[in-house]
């Protein structure tokens, strides 16, 4: 038998990847179960991205028991916690740039945290060991912790902080004083959300004691806060404004879909001479049309009807006008004085053409319509 290279034999004996069978498919619970335990499947590869909690405890005992712990950290109150430099520089870049200022031989390294609570100084530092926290402890230093995290620049501690107090800690007492660490800290969401609660809650929060410690630390601050609320509701009264007059557009849209209607379908009692009425005919579907119908009728029989006479007459002869301006056909169309509107326009004087154009423009825009005519005999 002809001796051939060992390359050549472990080609032989490998099949090649296009002749593998493919795996069968996942089944859904198995895929739940994953999920459920913290798995992450990314196509046909399933990652572990769950921290087993046998890691938490290895690495809340280094801290516990400062095993070959290379630094000291001073707090307010004397106390020492004893850290391991490398797990600081890796968890926080503000803790490795000053580990390297300090770095040195045969002695040892100390940092000083000033103006936090010892303990909070202390959960903070036991969160870059194992990410973990205490709920109560949170509960209990959510500010300082949340002062902590900016000032050593670690965001995913950060970021908790800022959930917690946005959706668990904020109160009437203490939402001054999250606002104004929120704007020291550059938590721009967490600002906003204090601002808009000092507004909803605007008596509440000014009778706080931090309100009042605000006043005499920060007079500023506080006049910025009562000019926004002044602003604030400038705004809302401006929106309601804009929503009244939007309605009042879209009734004079549908008055004139109602108008073209009644003149061309007819609805009801009332409609053109050459279309026959029955009873039994359905609902109408314009809203506007009661009160329209009357109008017209009104309209027919008064003896004061010509312009500057009854204030029902005025209206509809507005409402004529304005159709005639929205309309795209008045050759054709069947609204009474369309055409004759349309010739009077010429002589009417620019001031009062541009106050029709206006007119004419908000209710368009109140429709949100664009391009085209914008009404015409189709469009009813």
């Amino acid at each position: 038998m002809q001796n051939l290279p060992a390359h050549k034999m472990d080609s032989r004996n490998k099949k090649s990847p296009s002749t593998l069978p493919l795996p069968p498919p996942l089944s859904p619970d198995f895929i739940t179960r994953f999920h459920q335990k913290g798995l992450k499947m990314t196509g046909s590869n399933i990652r572990l991205c769950c921290i087993p909690n046998v890691t938490n405890t290895s690495w809340d005992r280094l801290f516990d028991e400062g095993y070959r712990a290379d630094i000291s950290i001073l707090t307010d109150d004397g106390g020492v916690i004893y850290a391991h430099a490398s797990i600081l520089g890796v968890a926080s870049p503000v803790f490795k740039a000053m580990l390297k200022r300090k770095k040195g031989r045969g002695q040892k390294r100390t940092i000083s945290i000033r103006g936090a609570p010892a303990e909070a100084v202390r959960v903070f530092v036991r969160f870059l060991y194992s990410s973990c926290y205490a709920d109560e402890k949170m509960k209990e230093f959510a500010l300082a912790l949340l002062v902590l995290s900016h000032a050593y620049a670690v965001p995913q501690l950060k970021r908790l902080c800022e959930c917690w107090l946005e959706h668990r800690l904020m109160t009437t007492e203490n939402v001054i004083d999250i606002f104004q660490l929120a704007l020291l800290c550059d938590a721009p969401r967490l600002s906003l959300i204090c601002h808009r609660f000092i507004l909803a809650n605007l008596k509440a929060v000014c009778a706080s004691e931090a309100w009042k410690d605000m006043r005499d630390s920060h007079p500023v601050l506080e006049r910025e806060i009562l000019e926004s609320v002044i602003h604030e509701d400038a705004k809302q009264k401006e929106k309601m404004r804009k929503m009244n007059e939007n309605k009042v557009y879209i009734q004079l849209y549908e008055a004139m879909e109602a108008l073209v209607h009644i003149c061309r379908d007819g609805c009801r009692t009332i409609g053109p001479h050459d279309k026959v009425l029955r009873d039994d005919q359905a609902p109408c579907q314009y809203a506007a049309c009661k009160g329209l119908e009357a109008l017209i009728r009104h309209f027919a029989g008064c003896k004061l009807r010509g312009p500057g006479g009854c204030i029902h007459c005025k209206r509809m002869w507005q409402i004529l006008e304005l159709h005639s301006r929205l309309c795209a056909h008045s050759d054709d169309c069947r609204v009474p004085l369309c055409r004759n509107f349309r010739q009077k326009r010429r002589k009417q004087s620019k001031k009062e053409d541009i106050r029709w154009r206006i007119l004419v423009k908000k209710i368009v825009r109140s429709k949100s319509i664009t391009g085209g005519p914008y009404f015409s005999l189709e469009s009813a």
